[in-house]
């Protein structure tokens, strides 16, 4: 009697943790999981660091308690377009205002942008005139619309990222030292922003990593080309991230988040505006890379290399854009 009622509590007791196991698998599964090398689909979002893959769930929550997100997109791709709304949307979701800056838009446009977002604008052309589209970017305005509207209907503070084209040229042509007394530095073009002059030291990561990047790039040049590309690269980074650190020292009320959106290059290792804006704010704060990727089914190699270097803290995965897979120079 006592050997079967032995028999019987054991009978309960793995009843009751295959049970235990079974709610945990059903909890977990929405959680974390070992990469599968190769075995990639459009939508995974890995951190490379780990080599998992995260649930939508996790993601979320990691999106709603940064106090800034670096996205770098292949331009003109839409499902990037796409990716960077579901997380605007997951931080408005989670109860924080986003405030989205925007590589396309540069600093002497802001005037435009304001007054398109409140509606003393309304004229698409109009819009793009003020903003100075054609001049600074000049692509299809399209392709980047979902994301201007999107702050205009939740009433989001959209800022220019971007240093006017005609000062980076300026710096590409001539070197950082020329724009210290050009007349193309006047704050009537850059919006009133203040540039960023004399620059810090360099950081030998970032250029050992873009002046690669740059050569490979454009073969064929001379060094002295090559440094004045490098120095317009520091220019647009340095600029790029002052109106970040800028804004989020200044202007950004409690639970807010800035959303930067730029190349994916700009966001790179960490190193081209995400580390320079820990460096102007003095004080570390809470950031986030994240790494848009469209997938090439037939090449997931590229995947490998980018999880391999740990180009970010996440990878996500997308669609293929129209203009299909997009090596970075040199692979």
């Amino acid at each position: 009697m006592r050997m079967l009622q032995s028999v019987t509590d054991c009978s309960r007791q793995t009843l009751a943790f295959m049970a235990f196991m079974c709610v945990m698998l059903v909890a977990t599964s929405a959680c974390a999981t070992v990469l599968s090398p190769g075995n990639y689909r459009v939508g995974q979002i890995i951190e490379p660091q780990e080599k998992t893959t995260l649930s939508d769930r996790e993601f979320r929550a990691i999106l709603q308690s940064a106090d800034i997100i670096y996205i770098g997109e292949a331009h003109y791709t839409p499902s990037h377009v796409e990716a960077a709304l579901q997380v605007l949307q997951s931080v408005v979701n989670g109860g924080r205002k986003p405030v989205l800056g925007m590589e396309m838009f540069s600093w002497d446009g802001q005037a435009g942008l304001d007054r398109y977002l409140t509606g003393a604008v309304t004229s698409t052309e109009d819009f793009l005139t003020e903003s100075h589209w054609k001049n600074n970017w000049g692509g299809k305005y399209a392709d980047y619309s979902p994301l201007v509207d999107f702050a205009k209907t939740h009433d989001l503070t959209l800022l220019g990222l971007n240093p006017p084209r005609p000062l980076v040229r300026n710096v590409a042509k001539q070197g950082l030292a020329a724009i210290e007394s050009s007349p193309e530095g006047s704050p009537a073009l850059t919006g009133g922003w203040t540039i960023p002059v004399p620059f810090p030291d360099d950081d030998p990561e970032y250029r050992r990593v873009i002046y690669d990047q740059i050569e490979q790039c454009h073969a064929g040049l001379s060094q002295e080309v090559y440094e004045k590309i490098y120095e317009a690269s520091v220019f647009r980074d340095e600029g790029m991230a002052s109106v970040i650190s800028t804004t989020v020292k200044s202007e950004m009320p409690a639970r807010t988040t800035f959303v930067s959106y730029t190349g994916a290059g700009h966001i790179q290792y960490g190193l081209p505006i995400p580390k320079r804006v820990q460096r102007q704010l003095g004080a570390p704060v809470k950031d986030v890379t994240v790494y848009l990727h469209a997938l090439d089914p037939e090449h997931p190699e590229d995947v490998d290399h980018l999880i391999d270097e740990r180009i970010a803290d996440y990878v996500w995965l997308t669609a293929l854009g129209p203009q299909g897979r997009q090596p970075r120079c040199g692979e």
